[in-house]
């Protein structure tokens, strides 16, 4: 993977690139993100530019014999570590190379969910275990074969629990033109002794704007649903690419609907909404109350008197605005947040929509006509 296919980052790859130049590659760094914002291709891209033989001042050539075994994910100092579901059959993370390494050549953006439907997961809980680091001690204690460095890169490294100990010694003492690279999500979730031996790199979200020419460039959609995706996948690539496989493209208007038939209290048009709803899939369910969860948070924002904080589309902040003014009060707002995020929880569980949706269709009639809020909610007085 070249610097150039990756979306974005264009600061870090200047960074990442000048410390090749400089000759100051750190041997222990965690490339720290949020999902979606392209941090393990920006490792793989950092990897096959340190090894490439004929590398530019930006990038690296795409044509020598390392670039091309890195391409497919196949040279033999390039080693990955990763969360996986043990078995009889499946003991280390090479087990599931072939698996990883399809994944990859795919698409090289993609979250926990998305790995584990790849495996046989059952009801297993993925880690990286003891056998895993021992592994990764034995592969690394062995000269570089045929590039400059060997590289290792541990993919969540959140899913090292003590076992991950066993790595320090060789982390903090590597073999000779060894790089690891730890690409993470939630720095809280690492080992301590492990963070402390580690250079971090800080990789933000994608901008909202790169994320719309993306959409519009490679999935041909309108500016207008571009910007929805967007601001619904609020900074992650991947989400974004799952909104355009599955979700609904008039999020902003439907859910505008429901809220008003629920201050007006139209039953027979609510029963009718239940139905429709529930034939939409489950992935389109879960985007639809996500998509609430967000809109709402922004009329909250709205009613805060906070509106330069505020994400949305023109047309849908007018919606926002009037909803904020006419309909909603904070209290609301938040009463309703929480119904959504119990009916997400829900609905990832396989709860029966049918029955899901009128139940919060009629905890929104109560919120909204009759102002019944939820024992518990906290009010706020303006």
């Amino acid at each position: 993977m070249r610097f150039k296919e990756i979306i974005g980052q264009e600061a870090i790859k200047q960074q990442l690139i000048q410390t090749v130049a400089e000759n100051r590659v750190s041997h222990a760094q965690l490339f720290l993100s949020c999902p979606g914002s392209g941090a393990l291709p920006l490792a793989i891209a950092y990897a096959q530019y340190l090894n490439c033989l004929q590398k530019t001042a930006d990038d690296s050539c795409g044509q020598c014999s390392s670039c091309r075994k890195y391409e497919r994910y196949i040279h033999p100092d390039l080693h990955f570590s990763y969360p996986f579901f043990a078995s009889k059959d499946v003991k280390i993370a090479t087990d599931v190379l072939d698996q990883w390494r399809k994944m990859l050549l795919n698409d090289a953006y993609f979250d926990m969910d998305i790995w584990r439907s790849k495996l046989q997961a059952d009801n297993k809980q993925a880690n990286i275990n003891i056998a895993e680091c021992h592994d990764i001690i034995k592969k690394l204690s062995y000269k570089a074969f045929e590039g400059k460095t060997k590289v290792l890169i541990m993919w969540l490294p959140e899913y090292l629990e003590k076992e991950g100990n066993a790595l320090l010694k060789i982390i903090e003492e590597p073999p000779k033109n060894t790089l690891f690279i730890l690409v993470a999500n939630n720095q809280d979730q690492i080992l301590s002794t492990l963070l402390s031996r580690t250079q971090i790199v800080k990789i933000p979200k994608l901008p909202d704007a790169t994320i719309e020419s993306y959409l519009m460039e490679n999935h041909g959609l309108s500016e207008q649903q571009a910007i929805e995706y967007s601001y619904l996948a609020d900074g992650n690539l991947i989400e974004a690419k799952m909104l355009v496989e599955n979700a609904q493209n008039d999020h902003a208007e439907k859910f505008a609907e429901w809220l008003r038939l629920g201050y007006g209290n139209k039953v027979l048009e609510l029963s009718a909404f239940v139905d429709q709803a529930a034939g939409w899939g489950r992935e389109n369910q879960k985007n639809f109350l996500k998509y609430g969860i967000s809109f709402l948070r922004e009329c909250c924002l709205l009613l805060s008197g906070a509106e330069a904080l505020v994400k949305l589309p023109l047309r849908t902040l007018e919606t926002a605005k009037k909803l904020s003014t006419h309909v909603l009060s904070l209290n609301m707002a938040e009463a309703i947040i929480t119904e959504l995020e119990q009916a997400h929880y829900h609905i990832e569980r396989n709860a029966n929509p049918k029955i899901l949706f009128l139940d919060v269709s009629l905890q929104l009639v109560k919120i909204i006509k009759f102002k019944t809020l939820p024992k518990g909610t906290q009010y706020i007085y303006s």
